[in-house]
């Protein structure tokens, strides 16, 4: 079957992944239609439709079969009934490609260039997160964790960013480290990989092939807001899972705001989200602290860390949270040297809340002087 694909899916780089193959593919031009721009962000897929007077540019897929129809529905959500026939001019056979109802009227329309340029990268790592899971993860879960998927593709691209190397050695990963064998033990909302490695030893030889598993997370933003004209806090408490599975007798937690950085979201951009979200809270500027991982021996969980500088003066509490996540937070505004006793005596566990509030504490004294 000749596909006639538009948008995202014609960018060559982000296709091959997709289908698994460098396939052959021809320009094209349906006539009466038009590609419509992505409506979020570097996971949204474009929107062929019909439109009187416009030309949709595409590619055809000459050489396509059935497998790669069905690793398109895998990729897109789609069904094989969404490629419908067109008619290109160009050709005589039949031709098939994916055509929404949707009206193009008033709608942005796609600019390829643009795209490719500002999320075209990023877009084609969320595609390998998801067809690292074709013909093991069902397409059904991966609707529901799709946007997860995309954020954990982000979480790479984030980590490319350079970090300092003046005490720590600046060998890299990619010299300096040999991947022997890589899979996944599971790979649902979390990824359990198990893989074996060989790297280089302070001493200059290379290790033995060591075998190891590790834990496949997320990056996230954490705040912790500060009204420095009042010197009060707000830490938040929700039930966690962790302290559960430890079977704590007290699994609700202390903690900073924070939540998962979405795809192509600055972690800046989750910081202030995330204080609505669970505090219905709007920060004022947002000062860095630290950007350190959770635990580096087995995760790669990954912690970009603020001080929200807020209003509290009016905030008394209260509670928060998304039912769409199931989220039950309450938050507690409170003096910082209340905030830092209960650091002292055990009561704030997390470690994340009690290093930023560390941080705080050597950070005070100059903004209540600028406040």
């Amino acid at each position: 079957m000749t596909m006639f694909l538009t948008g995202t899916l014609a960018y060559p780089p982000l296709l091959e992944i997709v289908l698994g193959r460098v396939p052959v593919l021809v320009p094209a031009e349906l006539p009466d239609h038009a590609v419509l721009a992505p409506a979020g962000g570097a996971d949204t897929l474009t929107r062929l439709c019909k439109a009187q007077g416009e030309s949709a540019a595409g590619v055809l897929v000459t050489d396509g079969g059935a497998q790669d129809l069905e690793r398109l529905c895998y990729f897109t959500g789609w069904s094989e009934s969404d490629f419908v026939p067109v008619d290109v001019p160009q050709v005589q056979e039949s031709v098939h490609a994916p055509v929404s109802e949707e009206s193009a009227e008033g709608q942005p329309r796609f600019d390829a260039e643009t795209w490719a340029h500002a999320q075209g990268a990023l877009a084609c790592e969320i595609a390998r997160e998801i067809m690292r899971g074709y013909g093991q993860r069902p397409a059904a879960m991966v609707r529901a964790i799709r946007p997860y998927l995309a954020a954990r593709a982000w979480s790479r691209a984030l980590a490319d960013r350079e970090t300092p190397c003046v005490l720590r050695s600046d060998r890299t990963r990619e010299t300096a480290v040999r991947i022997v064998s890589d899979s996944s033990a599971h790979d649902g909302f979390f990824r359990m990989r198990q893989f074996s490695l060989q790297h280089e030893r302070f001493d200059g030889a290379m290790s033995d092939v060591i075998q190891r598993e590790g834990f496949v997370a997320y990056d996230a933003a954490l705040v912790l807001p500060y009204d420095p004209e009042r010197d009060l806090v707000l830490l938040i408490e929700q039930m966690r899972y962790g302290p559960i599975l430890r079977e704590d007798r007290h699994p609700w937690i202390l903690e900073p705001v924070a939540g998962l950085v979405d795809a192509g979201e600055s972690p800046e951009d989750c910081a202030r989200r995330e204080a609505v979200e669970e505090a219905g809270l709007h920060l004022g500027s947002l000062e860095p602290m630290m950007r350190v991982y959770a635990s580096p021996g087995y995760t790669s969980e990954f912690f970009h860390c603020f001080l929200g500088l807020c209003d509290l003066g009016e905030h008394g509490g209260g509670l928060g949270g998304l039912d769409s996540e199931n989220e039950d937070i309450r938050s507690h505004v409170l003096p910082f040297e209340d905030a830092m006793a209960l650091v002292e005596s055990g009561e704030v566990n997390a470690g994340p809340l009690a290093m930023m509030l560390l941080w705080l504490a050597r950070q005070r004294e100059r903004l209540r002087a600028a406040a």
